[in-house]
């Protein structure tokens, strides 16, 4: 039998991870059985939960028994080389990593989806995917605009050097402080200089590959959107800063819609839109739970064209959001 109070969190070392279990301890979960587990090279690794020591510990036979909630924040490749176990624990199943679109049964969600595609909360699912900030900040102003019969939608979205882990973090640190001091730059994790630059792919040898996330990102928006609107043209590039997802869109509408219209739509879909000329910045939203966008603005050359700036806390937005559908579950 399930225990609903044991919650496992299955790449509990990662930083999504880490976000993860402290909004858990801070919501109706809190006082909950919350084990950790990740890959062996993370097995062993002392942290906190529920204000008590607790050590990460590797997967094994009986890790997801008798398990209530089992969240992914790990690598796709870590979920889905244990998503079948969990599943077979009878645990409901929310993965923040992506690896389980493909799922028949797969449930993408997150706050206002089900309002914006006019169904149901599927109460009685058993796999959710909740995508991650840029996914769901381009799902978001899809489905938004769809209102106003848009035809045409593209976002680029920058990334993080936060998505590749702590390692990123800290090789955008060092290569900061070497280029300032005119060394030379290290670069063990995305074989490219990072720091002060802006790139469309890694190096050959990263292990960190852009085209993978990017192929995430459109299965991800994919999952959200449906085949009921126009699917957004995506695409990713690496930004030399160390958290929060930003994104800049493109969008054909109408001639006749107004900035007013607009606005009220974005809102209605769940953005935070500036009320000034001062838009998001990967900085200002840091710690923030919503996409939050800057007033939209006209195209100068093309009637109807649109231009939107956005950015959203690429931790904390996927961790609140799985945390929230975890309570309404």
């Amino acid at each position: 039998m399930r225990d609903t109070k044991k919650i496992v969190i299955a790449g509990a070392s990662s930083l999504l991870g880490t976000e993860l279990r402290s909004l858990l301890e801070e919501s109706r979960f809190a006082g909950a059985d919350i084990r950790l587990l990740d890959e062996e090279l993370a097995a062993g690794t002392l942290t906190e939960a529920a204000g008590e020591a607790a050590v990460i510990q590797a997967v094994e036979e009986e890790s997801f028994a008798r398990a209530g909630l089992v969240f992914f924040s790990g690598s796709a490749d870590f979920t889905a080389g244990n998503l079948t176990a969990a599943r077979a624990s009878g645990a409901r199943v929310i993965d923040l990593s992506g690896a389980t679109l493909a799922e028949r049964d797969c449930v993408s969600w997150f706050p206002g989806l089900d309002a914006l595609l006019g169904r149901e909360f599927a109460r009685e699912g058993k796999l959710f995917a909740v995508p991650s900030a840029a996914a769901t900040g381009a799902s978001l102003l899809t489905l938004a605009l769809a209102k106003l019969g848009v035809t045409r939608v593209a976002v680029v979205s920058f990334q993080p050097v936060s998505e590749a882990g702590r390692v990123g973090v800290e090789e955008l640190e060092s290569q900061t402080g070497q280029l300032l001091s005119f060394q030379g730059v290290g670069q063990p994790v995305f074989d490219a200089q990072v720091a002060f630059n802006m790139l469309d792919r890694y190096g050959p040898e990263s292990a960190q590959k852009l085209g993978v996330t990017r192929q995430r990102l459109v299965a991800e928006v994919k999952g959200c959107v449906g085949a009921k609107v126009v699917a957004p043209a995506l695409q990713l590039i690496a930004a030399p800063v160390f958290y929060g997802s930003a994104f800049s869109a493109y969008a054909e509408l109408g001639a006749d819609a107004t900035a007013e219209q607009v606005v009220n739509v974005c809102q209605e879909a769940g953005f935070v839109v500036a009320t000034d000329a001062t838009g998001p910045s990967n900085v200002s939203v840091a710690g923030e739970r919503f996409v939050h966008l800057a007033r939209p603005e006209k195209d100068l050359a093309r009637a109807g064209g649109w231009w939107f700036w956005g950015a959203a806390d690429n931790m904390r937005l996927p961790a609140a959001n799985a945390v929230k559908l975890a309570e309404m579950l």
